[in-house]
């Protein structure tokens, strides 16, 4: 498609999104705004130029539910307060027991985050790229363990789920923030990763009239336009509120021959809410999204990356649509009595057509290549039901929360394979031959079903702050050869839980030490036809936290030993089977910073050092492993973010600078230790500016330019002994209008 033809695309878009302007206008005089959205309003009122939350179109800050799936509170720049992820209660951030980091909208604005792995980068114990560029997948490790395929993302407290090669991707634009909880959560959420998890909150309807138009440029043939709009409903008396968010991105990649990273994304949400007790939101999503199914370059001997790409233009596509439609409740008894009710059902359907290059010659002229063909469709269902109580015994005052959860999910596959035309590496005729598709194999299916019980409770007496939690689930897995037949069944149960101690040494400063447990379920039978066990974990962490009385200025420093057990490894008496034998052990400690230091001005810094080992295990090929670090996961990183708003008395008001460094240390480059990643370090950068500064008439006009990894430095990341390339030097250029 021309560019032209791009930018009228887009151009249509944002017309069709600013049609809706003139209506929250029209509203804004004659609703009344209950309690909760004046509140919202107030927290982040967004001036004409220079300060906090310039860069924020609304917040929905207390908005629309607490509790679980509420998402972070007490917002101001980059420091949230309050967050709810890690006790599915709204806790202050230095009563939790455990390292807890909030991304607001703010900085995922200023930063221009374009992917969740993105979203990662400036996040202590967290990192994205392991495998180098692929932006098929929201791919994070937190503290050395991989979030994704162990179903550690959530979406507003309830587990958004994959398997296979299907697993829904998230649009950071449509997201009000991220929290990262590290270590593990088995206790209030089940079955996940050691490492932690990521919970997004979703963008939510609140009572007061706003929007936001963007159009972006960049790198790569990039064309984007962004739309989000909201307010109350005329006619309701302020009890219904509605919000529509939307992007339709068209964009190449650096690898050019015809890879893509196209997605349209729309939201609709809609809040009803007939008393300051009762609030139901409806919240819904439609995402189409297409990228190379293929991202890799051929690998010569000694891990280094060849300049032949595995795909080809003819046979490259990832196309993927999902969608969701879910519900938040929460009804208040009394105010120390409160119900929550959260619901989502979601959908993904995926094809997906690679060519991979399996072997070159010794005189480097051709290429031998095969084909796959890839159809899947999972469909899944999470409900999660609890009850908040507040009350005291004697001298203890309590927060109790217990629930039930059920989550069930359904994948249904089709693999095919094949063979494409020899590649000519001399004259590289990608795209010029035909590749067949492979025929379809039979559809196999695999599903589970979990149940949970879980019980909390947060118990303060004098300084002292005891948070204990306990939960047992139940897993009922099946896989099935075709969509009928029964190919093996396997049943867990486990409980888990942790328990964290606090003390209140001084205002806003609160060490602390906690246990938490956990367990991942593992799909396949051993050579004796029984199931694997499931994996197993547990976490020590002790740390402090420290809230600058009087300011926004926060910092935590953790240290931590993560032990996980029963991972699956070659059976030493047949490899080729698997058994539950394997042991891998992180530890570590880190240090983080979060400061509003100013309007408009703002810090993030964030230290990791992670030294994750196999404790008990073997490769593939039956050599042991033991002692051995993780492959791709750096032992140090570094990140510092920092963004400066020019004062209104300043010549240069309305000017925002800001800028970034993250150093990414050695690792491995396999997991036999044979070979390593050089450390490197790379430089973000932002310009903003407000044209209100010219003149009031402009206000909500700002114009920015981001640019990642402005050296350009070109460098590679191996892990398990494949290596990639990693994205190039990128700038996108931003027009936003605010109102």
């Amino acid at each position: 498609m021309s560019a032209s033809t791009r930018l009228g695309t887009l151009a249509g878009l944002l017309l069709a999104s600013t049609a809706l302007a003139p209506v929250t206008h029209a509203q804004q005089a004659s609703v009344q705004l209950d309690q909760i959205s004046v509140e919202s309003a107030q927290t982040n009122p967004g001036p004409a130029f220079g300060g906090s939350g310039a860069n924020v179109a609304t917040s929905q800050d207390s908005a629309a539910t607490s509790g679980g799936g509420g998402g972070p509170s007490g917002v101001t720049g980059y420091v949230a307060r309050v967050a709810t992820a890690a006790t599915k209660t709204n806790t202050p951030l230095i009563e939790v027991p455990q390292s807890v980091s909030v991304l607001t909208r703010e900085q995922l604005n200023d930063r221009n985050v374009q992917t969740f792995t993105d979203a990662v980068n400036y996040v202590p114990g967290a990192i994205s790229a392991r495998s180098g560029f692929d932006p098929r997948f929201d791919q994070i490790f937190i503290r050395g363990f991989d979030v994704l395929t162990n179903q550690g993302i959530y979406r507003d407290g309830l587990r958004v789920i994959g398997s296979g090669f299907a697993y829904p991707k998230s649009e950071p634009y449509g997201a009000e923030a991220l929290t990262i909880l590290r270590g593990p959560a088995s206790g209030l959420y089940g079955l996940g990763s050691p490492g932690g998890i990521l919970d997004i909150t979703t963008k939510r309807p609140v009572f007061v009239p706003f929007g936001e138009i963007q159009f972006q440029a960049g790198s790569f043939d990039r064309f984007q336009g962004n739309f989000d709009v909201g307010g109350p409903v005329a006619g309701t008396d302020g009890t219904m509120a509605y919000r529509l968010t939307g992007l339709r991105r068209e964009a190449g990649t650096f690898i050019g021959l015809g890879t893509t990273d196209d997605q349209l994304y729309l939201a609709p949400a809609f809040t009803w809410k007939p008393s300051a007790d009762t609030t139901f939101t409806f919240l819904s999503e439609f995402q189409v999204t297409d990228t190379p199914a293929a991202t890799f370059f051929y690998n010569d001997p000694g891990f280094r990356v060849s300049n032949f790409y595995q795909g080809d233009p003819r046979f490259i596509g990832l196309d993927q649509t999902q969608y969701r439609v879910g519900y938040a409740f929460e009804h208040k008894f009394t105010p120390d009595l409160i119900f929550r009710q959260n619901f989502r059902h979601y959908g993904l359907f995926l094809v997906g057509k690679y060519v991979d290059i399996n072997n070159i010659n010794a005189d480097r002229t051709i290429g031998t290549r095969d084909t796959g063909y890839i159809r899947e469709g999972l469909v899944q269902q999470t409900l999660d039901n609890q009850l908040e109580a507040r009350f005291a015994t004697g001298p203890v005052a309590h927060t109790v929360v217990g629930g039930v959860d059920y989550a069930r999910y359904s994948l249904s596959q089709r693999l095919g394979f094949g063979l494409a035309p020899d590649l000519n590496l001399v004259t590289r005729n990608y795209g010029q031959q035909f590749i067949a598709t492979p025929a379809l194999g039979p559809a196999s299916r695999q599903s589970q079903d979990q149940i949970g019980v879980y019980l909390q409770d947060q118990a303060k007496f004098g300084d002292f702050i005891l948070t204990l939690n306990g939960r047992h689930d139940w897993v009922f897995q099946n896989n099935y050869a075709t969509p009928d037949s029964v190919v093996s069944r396997q049943d867990n149960s486990a409980f888990t839980g942790r328990v964290g101690l606090g003390y209140v040494l001084a205002p806003g400063l609160v060490p602390y030490a906690s246990y938490a447990t956990t367990f991942t379920p593992q799909v396949g039978l051993d050579r004796n036809g029984q199931a694997f066990k499931p994996a197993t974990g547990d976490q020590i962490e002790a740390g402090v936290k420290y809230l600058i009385p009087g300011t926004n200025i926060q910092a935590a420093f953790a240290g931590f030993d993560i032990a996980q057990s029963n991972i699956l490894i070659p059976d030493a008496t047949n490899i080729a089977f698997q058994t539950a034998g394997g042991a891998v052990r992180s530890k570590g400690f880190e240090a983080e910073a979060t400061a509003n230091i100013a309007p408009g001005t703002n810090l993030t810094i964030a230290y990791t050092h992670v030294d994750i080992r196999f404790v008990n295990s073997t490769s593939f090929t039956g050599e042991s492993l033991n002692g051995n670090r993780v492959s791709g996961i750096p032992s140090d990183t570094y990140a510092s973010f920092l963004t400066y708003a020019f004062p209104p008395s300043s010549p240069l008001r309305g000017l925002q600078i800001g800028g970034g460094i993250r150093y990414i240390g050695s690792s491995p480059a396999d997991d036999q230790n044979t070979g390593r990643n050089k450390a490197v370090a790379l430089f973000d950068a932002l310009i903003a500016y407000d044209f209100a500064a010219l003149d009031p008439k402009y206000k909500g006009f700002r114009a920015q330019i981001n640019a990642y990894n402005i050296f350009d430095r070109n460098y590679t990341t191996c892990s398990f002994g494949f290596c990639n390339f990693n994205q190039p030097a990128t700038v996108i250029g931003s027009l936003i209008y605010r109102w």
